[in-house]
């Protein structure tokens, strides 16, 4: 009898151990599966809703590569009023990635928005300017800036002639997008008095290869 008893117990003793070993594992699974939930939640939560409806803009992946964000300002437009802009790349020509964005745009409910200083500057390309509800969007699509091959230094594998020709030629397109809160934007109030090209963009565009932000140092006085 005592040695039947002690068998029980062990037998008793493995399948306790067994069933704390699959709650364990049931346990483990289920924070598993609703962590990755919870992660995306607080993300998409937490992330400005407006990036979030650029995402969502329904044009083909060859007009939306390489995105590039920046943003400046508060939300909630707390001693200033939040600032975005993207840059993405285009595979093909801006003539092209301009009209699908400006489909998508109109299918989001952006309307076109005719106003003045749109752009602020001349520009090259495609420009133009979108109202949606409190926001305002500016879209910009051109040529990206190529530069040609130095003196002397014919593209590999090129003949001259093709090395000339292509000097200048830029494959694909680039796209910025700009949205302001309405609120904040300055062309909805009086407009100023001088002509902005003499005073520069405003705001000044986040995103930028210059590291000095295009600005021209003022002379010492000797």
């Amino acid at each position: 009898m005592p040695v039947r008893g002690a068998r029980a117990e062990i037998r008793r003793q493995l399948r306790e151990q067994r069933r704390l070993k699959a709650i364990a594992l049931l346990l483990a699974s289920l924070l598993v599966l609703g962590a990755l939930p919870m992660y995306f939640g607080i993300r998409a939560a937490t992330r400005d809703p407006v990036f979030n409806s650029l995402d969502a803009l329904a044009v083909p992946a060859w007009a939306a590569t390489d995105p590039v964000d920046g943003v400046s300002g508060s939300r909630w437009c707390f001693i200033e009023c939040r600032f975005r802009e993207r840059t993405v790349s285009s595979d093909r020509k801006w003539e092209e990635t301009a009209e699908v964005y400006e489909t998508a745009l109109g299918r989001e409910g952006w309307q076109p928005w005719k106003v003045a200083f749109c752009p602020e500057q001349q520009v090259e390309g495609h420009y133009t300017c979108w109202r949606r509800d409190e926001l305002t969007l500016d879209l910009w699509v051109r040529q990206p800036a190529c530069q040609a091959p130095p003196a002397g230094q014919p593209v590999p594998g090129a003949t001259p002639d093709a090395t000339a020709r292509g000097a200048g030629d830029c494959e694909g397109s680039l796209v910025s997008i700009k949205v302001r809160n309405a609120i904040a934007d300055e062309r909805f109030g009086p407009q100023p008095s001088t002509d902005p090209s003499l005073t520069g963009e405003d705001p000044d565009p986040l995103l930028t290869d210059d590291p000095l932000g295009g600005l021209t140092p003022t002379p010492t006085p000797s």
